[in-house]
């Protein structure tokens, strides 16, 4: 397989790409990722319909989501020239996404997903991708999206009845990457146990669960020493404001693997402010 670290017109410098998160993907830990050596950040979904401001800081891809091509020309247009690329969600499996008939619960309504697409298309002469999960019309959706112009295609290998448990389905992809001509994220499960066998069969991958709390996954997926700590993320969360419920979020999050990480995760529960939250990482590492 010839790789040419290509999505569209967009080059990238390696083919580890941060997977599109809600919650995890604030500006200030897709920029520690993008320090890291990440190929591309994502950002969560945003619906084209939002007013709230955007902090694009980091170039991101933008993932999208609805079950209508309703705001999208003009969401597009206005933040065009701060993205890389542009992405819309077909795989989220919550509950929020099965009662709005979005996400993974979109993939029966085969004319909806060609009008949003063609709308994306025509809207910006960046890339766009979109993000899948396996299901029976997953194949048909993305030979679809190619013929539209889509410039590349993530894949979960799993149904939206799974979730993020049990196995990924690496077969039904290698299908899938059969059935298309342009490029293919696989997703689900990859670490750095299992991430160059994927990339011996897939063009990029995304790092997704194993990049929540450790953004220098990046650093060594790229065969380097990884400097990326805690504190560097607290100064990002205050240079863009954050909110004290995601900068603990985060913080409770970098304790993962740690030796105390549980008595150091009950202090935090109890912390009231972002000093607090320093002092109990600070005095802890």
């Amino acid at each position: 397989m010839i790789i040419k670290m290509k999505i569209g017109n967009l080059k990238l410098k390696n083919r580890f790409l941060l997977a599109p998160m809600l919650e995890p993907n604030d500006v200030a830990f897709r920029l520690l990722c993008k320090k890291a050596g990440c190929g591309l950040t994502y950002t969560g979904m945003v619906s084209p319909l939002s007013k709230q401001k955007m902090n694009l800081d980091d170039k991101p891809a933008v993932q999208l989501f609805g079950n209508n091509a309703m705001g999208i020309s003009s969401f597009i247009k206005k933040y065009n020239s701060k993205v890389s690329l542009w992405d819309f969600n077909l795989g989220c499996p919550s509950k929020l996404s099965r009662r709005l008939a979005h996400g993974a619960f979109m993939h029966d309504d085969l004319d909806e997903i060609e009008k949003i697409l063609k709308a994306m298309r025509a809207a910006t002469k960046k890339p766009v991708t979109i993000k899948l999960r396996k299901s029976d019309k997953a194949i048909a959706i993305a030979k679809m999206a190619e013929e539209i112009g889509i410039d590349a295609i993530g894949i979960h290998a799993r149904t939206f009845g799974q979730g993020y448990s049990g196995e990924v389905d690496y077969d039904f992809v290698l299908k899938l990457k059969k059935a298309v001509d342009i490029p293919v994220i696989f997703s689900g499960n990859v670490d750095e146990n299992n991430v160059d066998r994927i990339l011996k069969d897939f063009d990029f991958v995304f790092i997704g669960r194993a990049a929540i709390g450790d953004p220098g996954i990046f650093a060594r997926l790229n065969g380097k020493k990884s400097n990326v700590k805690f504190i560097d993320y607290v100064k990002l969360a205050k240079k863009y404001k954050l909110f004290f419920r995601q900068v603990k979020f985060q913080a409770m999050n970098f304790t993962k693997g740690d030796v105390g990480a549980k008595k150091v995760r009950m202090e935090l529960i109890g912390a009231k402010s972002i000093s607090e939250i320093e002092n109990i990482m600070g005095k802890n590492k």
